[in-house]
């Protein structure tokens, strides 16, 4: 679902750029309500997720983002730049919420069954906005207008969000108990889950989800200012590096259990970071579009392997992974509007460098996902961090 809705807003962004009259910078700042309400849905989820469980989350996750994108679909035909705002900032509030309560349950799944499935579930994103942008590419070619558009897609997504809320049934989880004398609950402090490993691969995350991002808002501008490319061609672009994700993180899994996390991560680091200097020094949108599938390859497994690395410890893993995943979420949704204003005085091909820069640091701190931490029995139920005051 989230997926669906990301990509169908994100096929359009020309079109309502157009009809909003927004120059780049102009622009940035309209994305800028997505980043806002994802950065406070996303810092408050942890607190809400230990306190509420992971079902409340996800289910607030998926009301939002509805009505945010039917808030778009029928302000942004209307010039009104301050509702599309609002729009963005509900779909950001819902799925900061959303993704938290998502990538603990996942790791905690991880945990139960003993392999790895969160590169998977994060593959069925990425399925999610290749039908959102396949189907943004059709409408965009027969220049459906952006009301109509964005209102099919959010029937769809209230659909598949009903359908999760009906269905989801989140993992029981054990209390940990503490191993002192007096017997008493265990409430571990946010600063013993923030280890040097914890914060290295929030690195790695960060990395990752800025390039995803950088991707995902700016490649479909990108070839339309910088290449002149119709906009239907922005969107072919952007599917086909949504598409090349999913291909990724759903073919990935088998390399992971060969070769381990951290061999794995340093070489989709390294693809990634080809693929973006690629869309650099591109000189047409040939090359380019082929640049765009490289970068998609290549940081596909990068975030689910540091979400995944995170949530292997047999009692903070629910901790650890909120923590790594607000990390990476920040740097996916705010790393966009600072682009947005790089590119409006150098240029989105050069602000392109912002992003295989930090790609080229997650090659260096690869080895922090290597040394997992076992101890949780296959089958047995997940511990869960106590609450604090943290």
């Amino acid at each position: 679902m989230t997926g669906f809705g990301i990509a169908s807003w994100i096929t359009r962004t020309p079109a309502v750029r157009d009809e909003l009259g927004a120059s780049i910078e102009a622009m940035g700042i309209v994305l800028l309500g997505l980043s806002i309400g994802s950065m406070i849905g996303i810092l408050g989820a942890g607190a809400l997720v230990r306190r509420l469980g992971t079902r409340p989350l996800i289910v607030l996750g998926g009301a939002l983002p509805v009505v945010g994108m039917l808030l778009v679909a029928l302000l942004a035909p209307a010039q009104a730049a301050a509702g599309v705002w609002a729009g963005l900032f509900l779909i950001g509030f819902g799925s900061g919420v959303a993704e938290i309560g998502l990538n603990v349950e996942a790791a905690a799944v991880e945990r139960h069954i003993g392999r790895p499935v969160v590169p998977m579930l994060h593959a069925c994103f990425s399925l999610g906005t290749v039908i959102g942008g396949a189907a943004g590419i059709a409408l965009t070619a027969t220049r459906t207008p952006v009301v109509v558009h964005l209102l099919v897609a959010t029937v769809v997504m209230a659909g598949l969000a009903t359908f999760a809320a009906v269905n989801l049934r989140p993992l029981p989880r054990a209390v940990a108990a503490d191993t002192t004398t007096t017997g008493a609950v265990a409430t571990p402090r946010l600063r013993s889950v923030i280890t040097v490993q914890v914060l290295l691969i929030a690195v790695i995350t960060l990395a990752m989800a800025f390039a995803e991002g950088a991707a995902s808002d700016w490649l479909p501008l990108l070839m339309t200012t910088d290449h002149d490319a119709p906009e239907v061609v922005g969107s072919l672009v952007f599917t086909g590096f949504a598409l090349a994700m999913f291909v990724g993180r759903s073919a990935g899994t088998p390399f992971v259990t060969r070769f381990g996390r951290a061999p794995v991560i340093r070489v989709c680091a390294v693809v990634g970071a080809v693929g973006v200097l690629l869309v650099v020094v591109s000189p047409n949108p040939v090359l380019t579009a082929a640049a765009a599938g490289v970068w998609g390859l290549g940081i596909a497994l990068g975030f689910p392997l540091a979400i995944s690395a995170a949530g292997d410890h047999p009692t903070d893993g629910d901790r650890r992974v909120s923590v790594v995943a607000t990390a990476g979420y920040v740097a996916f949704l705010a790393g966009p509007p600072a682009l947005g204003f790089l590119g409006e005085h150098l240029g989105l091909q050069t602000a392109m460098l912002v992003p295989a820069a930090l790609l080229v640091v997650a090659v260096v701190v690869a080895p922090a996902t290597r040394n997992a931490v076992r101890g949780v029995e296959r089958g047995a139920p997940v511990p869960a961090p106590s609450a604090s005051a943290d």
